[in-house]
């Protein structure tokens, strides 16, 4: 391993002659977080601009590292689908965002963001290699890794080439996309990537008049899979346009979401502080 000092999991780190894992020694990383899904789809790329914002919007440095290479769906989520990534001494330089995120994904280094990614998995995990430690993030208390869904070999790449002090996943209330997500939270499991539990996006719709939650799903065993996982349910998020609208505003103008993600926050960072 290159750099142990540099890197967020380095206290914690119990195979340090057999890490895969290469740093940039010119960034100072506090902690990293994963956002992952088992299938594409259920909300994660919104998810984690989310969280970012929440951290940002709370005083903390951020930054957001897409791995879901073939899918990036972040910068045009931000608002920074014209910009263009620079370079520096000491490597790539990520575009920042108007509320001071920075961002760094294959998006922001195509002429076209519609060209399709026509690459085979080498190729692309080597990518994923190279934003983690080819790119000058500088100092950041938290980075936020916006993974491809499912277990194929990028999301490998990821669990063992980036040093992930917490990862969160993303589900939907059905019970095939349970099955599914338990996949990808029995790789982490495997591969020893500390987890922090389940957000539910679409879990419910607001009444328009009275505010009561209606559930798409009444019985959709959640309570059982996150018992049976082991995990806690971080948060439930509804279906509503608030939610949809919020990645791309500037400013916050729904309290209620917004509360749900500051404590979803909270948990996140009293994780990775234990």
């Amino acid at each position: 391993m290159a750099n142990c000092e540099s890197c967020p999991t380095s206290n914690n780190c119990k195979s340090k002659e057999d890490c895969q894992i290469e740093n940039n020694p010119h960034n100072k990383i506090k902690k990293v977080f994963a956002v992952m899904s088992g299938k594409g789809g259920v909300g994660k790329s919104t998810v984690s601009v989310l969280l970012a914002k929440t951290f940002c919007q709370k005083g903390y440095k951020v930054g957001i590292l897409v791995a879901d290479i073939t899918g990036p769906s972040i910068p045009r989520l931000l608002n920074v689908n014209g910009q263009k990534v620079g370079s520096s001494e000491y490597g790539l330089l990520p575009v920042e965002t108007e509320q001071g995120i920075k961002v760094m994904s294959l998006n922001l280094l195509m002429p076209d963001e519609e060209q399709p990614v026509i690459w085979r998995g080498p190729i692309i995990s080597t990518v994923v290699k190279q934003f983690w430690k080819d790119v000058y993030w500088g100092e950041l208390d938290y980075l936020i890794v916006d993974m491809p869904p499912g277990t194929a070999d990028v999301a490998l790449t990821v669990m063992q080439s980036i040093p992930i002090n917490g990862m969160v996943m993303v589900t939907t209330p059905q019970d095939m996309v349970s099955m599914i997500v338990a996949k990808a939270i029995n790789m982490a499991k495997t591969l020893n990537v500390p987890l922090i539990g389940v957000i539910e996006n679409m879990s419910y719709i607001l009444c328009p008049k009275c505010g009561e939650k209606i559930k798409m799903f009444e019985d959709n065993g959640l309570n059982d899979f996150l018992q049976r996982m082991d995990l806690e349910l971080l948060a439930e998020l509804p279906m509503c346009r608030e939610v949809a609208a919020l990645p791309g505003s500037k400013d916050w103008d729904d309290p209620f979401v917004l509360k749900i993600f500051e404590d979803t926050a909270d948990k996140m960072s009293k994780f990775v502080s234990a």
